[in-house]
């Protein structure tokens, strides 16, 4: 041990000192050259002065160089002259009074005299600005005779701050030959070692990192410490009503989803039925289409010009913006969430106990509210939490369909992108957050106190139904009716795609097709082509990520998977505005690129891929892996030819996933998109906005079309295991 760690200091020490040579040369160069540029700006600025129109010159040079505080001092005291003294500010007077008090002063003007330009080698400090001084003769263009002195104040705030960056890559250099030193000198598996640190790297750069930086905009201005932005955002009215707006249609949102969402899970978990597999596809159909596509159809139906409101029934007071209007959209677009989580609640559990009750004489209903929807609270719980965090963080809904109601993400949204408010649009997609912990913690807490433990050995390969045959016939009519909605909402953008201006003229057109697929080429490739990086990237991550976590132990397991945990919950203008401010400067200078794009649709989606990856590899015995490793196989080969083919079904889901959510984004995307790379969501946003639902309908319809296309060649890539398969009998 005592070697290893000499080892570890001596390599460490030998680059450390490597390090700052390299480092320190690289320094000095760039020293250098930013001194010759300042004498070089310094004889250029000289070189300019007219006889005349001084104060104009000075303005002149205020405009092209802003970094220089300019002081011409007209004549020569040592030629019996009176200077006569111009200043391009105020500043720049109050620079030059503070100047004439420092030992070099005189100096300098001498040099000047003698036809010598001075430069100051040490950086002056004034007030909370750092400065080069140089000082510069003014020459008589036509004889060459010094007519006075030009003195500059070159802010060094630049160069000073490249500077800082130079030494902080050095420091961080040093940090990751400690790192790496570390690694292979104490870790049996280095790379596992070096995997878990590139995770880190990860987590911290991309979700970390933003977040701090978005934070600590609230609460700094002009580099000191603020509460005002907090201040204005939770004492002004317009905001306290836009948050209240988020939470109410978040609660009702979340409770008519999770009631649909129970009713389409038990139905096909536990009761005998026909067209199963046609019910279940629309149970999932909204996951897999735009966020707009459900609002266009109400707008085309039950808007102010809808085919319903308007053509059919002659109504001209109904008004479907607001909130009556966004619970139903977000309730048809949100309830499959809650139908994918129950539906593997009710699938897992033992229906032995059913079975049992029903035995002791029970009847259908004492066996549902006693034992089935008991043993159903977790389910229930975790759905209802996950529609109100899309709820509250929905932005596409309720930008086009809220009318007068207020909502927070859309205040955000218009805070940062209407007032160019930063610091408020932070402030508020943070609070968003509240609510969602707050449901998060009483979610924990309140499916704690109880245990719910079912399966303790090999399930039960049957399910008795409990459902009496009235309550069939219920729960299938109310399936067939939400089923028939859904056909209606995605047959009416089908049918914009070839009407020539709906609520006027509804005369059949192709001229939409042509002209939307024209002007939308563009950002078609360049979804498509961003979603499909970022698909296989987002993929293996999150396979990695859920095998360090389940199978293996380190320092800082905790705050790993709470980090990658961390963007499910947060609000999507949150990570937007979030990467504006973290990634527009140097030395991650990403925003405007592709890069930022596939980023986030990977962050943002990883954790749904580890979730599914750690709920498959707790499933799947250790003993495997370890009889692979004690036949001497490395980490990444087990991973490679045992982990990743036992996982394949997560895998395929997570890509699945990743690729639908990447391709309708709209909420961080909106603020990340840029001249060179946009996204076809916010064009379907902007048609829609400017009423021209024809050409809106047509790529809603493409979308819908490239993802049924990539959703259905990724199902048939795996197959749900007979396993876990059951008969449903009659009770």
């Amino acid at each position: 041990m005592k070697a290893k760690i000499l080892k570890l200091i001596v390599t460490v020490g030998l680059f450390a000192v490597l390090i700052f040579w390299v480092f320190n040369s690289i320094e000095k160069e760039f020293v250098d050259a930013g001194k010759k540029r300042i004498i070089e700006i310094s004889n250029l600025i000289s070189s300019s002065i007219p006889k005349a129109n001084i104060k104009n010159w000075l303005q002149d040079m205020n405009a092209k160089y802003p970094d220089v505080q300019v002081v011409y001092i007209k004549g020569l005291e040592e030629y019996g002259e009176t200077p006569e003294y111009f200043y391009q500010s105020a500043e720049s007077a109050d620079l030059f009074l503070k100047l004439k008090t420092m030992d070099f002063f005189d100096y300098g003007i001498e040099s000047t005299v003698y036809e010598e330009a001075y430069f100051h080698e040490s950086i002056l400090k004034i007030k909370d600005n750092q400065y080069f001084v140089t000082f510069v003769p003014v020459l008589e263009p036509e004889y060459g005779m010094v007519t006075g002195s030009l003195v500059l104040l070159h802010n060094a705030s630049g160069i000073l701050k490249t500077i800082r960056i130079i030494w902080g890559f050095a420091l961080l250099l040093i940090g990751v030959v400690f790192i790496v030193s570390f690694i292979t000198s104490f870790m049996r598996d280095p790379t596992l070692g070096f995997t878990i640190l590139i995770v880190f790297i990860i987590v911290g750069t991309f979700i970390a990192y933003p977040l701090y930086e978005a934070f600590k905009l609230t609460i700094f201005q002009n580099g000191e410490f603020s509460l005002d932005v907090w201040k204005k955002v939770l004492t002004t009215k317009n905001y306290s009503l836009a948050l209240w707006g988020s939470i109410k249609l978040g609660m009702l949102t979340a409770t008519t989803s999770t009631l649909i969402g129970f009713l389409f899970a038990f139905s096909l978990t536990r009761m005998k039925l026909k067209g199963k597999k046609f019910f279940a596809t629309m149970a999932t159909m909204p996951v897999i289409s735009p966020p707009f596509s459900l609002t266009l159809s109400i707008i085309l139906l039950f808007g102010n010009n809808g085919l319903i409101t308007r053509k059919l029934l002659g109504l001209t007071s109904f008004d479907i913006y607001g909130l009556d209007g966004l619970v139903i959209v977000q309730t048809m677009g949100m309830f499959p969430i809650a139908f994918l989580v129950l539906s593997g609640v009710l699938e897992a559990i033992d229906s032995t106990l059913e079975e049992a009750s029903m035995n002791m004489q029970a009847n259908r209903w004492k066996v549902f509210t006693t034992v089935t929807l008991p043993l159903s609270f977790p389910g229930i719980a975790s759905s209802w939490l996950l529609v109100f965090s899309n709820s509250m963080a929905d932005f596409a809904n309720p930008l086009i369909l809220s009318g007068k109601y207020k909502v927070l993400s859309v205040e955000a949204y218009l805070e940062v992108t209407g007032m160019h408010r930063l610091q408020n649009g932070a402030a508020l997609s943070i609070l968003l957050l509240i609510p969602t912990l707050v449901a998060f913690l009483i979610q924990r807490y309140w499916v704690n106190r109880k245990t719910y433990v079912t399966v303790t050995g090999k399930p039960s390969a049957r399910i008795v139904e409990i459902a009496s045959k009235p309550v069939k016939i219920f729960l299938i009519t109310m399936m067939g009716v939400i089923s028939a909605f859904l056909i209606g909402l995605y047959s009416t953008i089908v049918a914009g795609c070839f009407v020539k201006n709906w609520g006027i003229d509804y005369s059949f057109t192709l001229e939409n097709i042509t002209e939307a697929l024209s002007r939308a080429k563009d950002a078609l490739i360049d979804t498509t082509t961003l979603a499909a990086v970022a698909t296989p990237i987002a993929g293996i991550l999150a396979m990695i990520v859920a095998m360090i976590i389940v199978r293996k132990k380190f320092p800082g397991k905790k705050p790993l998977q709470l980090l990658v945990l961390m963007p499910f919950a947060i609000p999507g203008t949150l990570i937007g505005i979030s990467y504006i401010i973290a990634f527009n400067k140097p030395p991650l200078l990403l925003v405007g690129t592709g890069a930022i794009i596939i980023i986030n649709y990977i962050i943002r989606e990883l954790p749904v891929g580890v979730e599914s990856g750690v709920a498959t590899l707790k499933q799947i015995d250790p003993a495997i892996e370890e009889a692979a490793q004690s036949l001497g196989a490395d980490s990444p080969t087990v991973f490679r030819t045992i982990v990743l083919p036992l996982i394949r079904p997560a895998f395929i889901s997570s890509l699945s996933y990743t690729f639908v959510r990447s391709m309708t984004a709209v909420s961080a995307v909106i603020f990340l998109i840029s001249a060179k790379w946009y996204h076809i969501t916010i064009l379907i946003y902007n048609f829609s906005e400017n009423l021209r639902f024809g050409l809106a309908s047509v790529l809603a319809t493409t979308l819908i079309i490239i993802i049924l296309a990539v959703f259905g060649l990724m199902r048939l890539l795996v197959k749900k295991s007979s396993y876990m398969e059951k008969t449903i009998i009659s009770g």
